[in-house]
């Protein structure tokens, strides 16, 4: 079940929000489970955490490339896509990119209203 929430709602939940979430559906559910579940997830291949603030962890199920925007004043983070093979990088010639994330923020849509 947690899966499948992470897969019907793209929201980049925390463990907090999956848990309150999916603990009226099931009653015996633990944050700990949920953490260990999310960080096998993670381990197997299935999701990513995404770290887009400094004491926040956040799960995406979306596994090809993307960026997440974070808006400053409701908190929502939204998908969006960029093409990763024209960005240029000076500096990291001799380096071996491993992994990459970008994230943005700001204020969304819905919020400059």
């Amino acid at each position: 079940m947690i899966y499948d929430f992470l897969l019907k709602n793209n929201i980049h939940p925390n463990v907090d929000k999956v848990y309150s979430v999916l603990s009226t559906k099931i009653p015996t559910l633990s944050r700990t489970t949920v953490y260990n579940t999310l960080k096998l997830f993670e381990k197997k291949g299935l999701i990513n955490s995404l770290k887009i603030e400094e004491n926040e962890i956040r799960y995406d199920a979306l596994k090809h490339i993307h960026g997440h925007f974070k808006c400053d004043t409701c908190g929502n983070i939204y998908d969006f896509k960029y093409n990763h093979e024209k960005l240029k990088y000076k500096g990291l010639e001799l380096f071996e990119i491993k992994h990459m994330d970008f994230n943005l923020s700001g204020i969304c849509p819905e919020c400059k209203h």
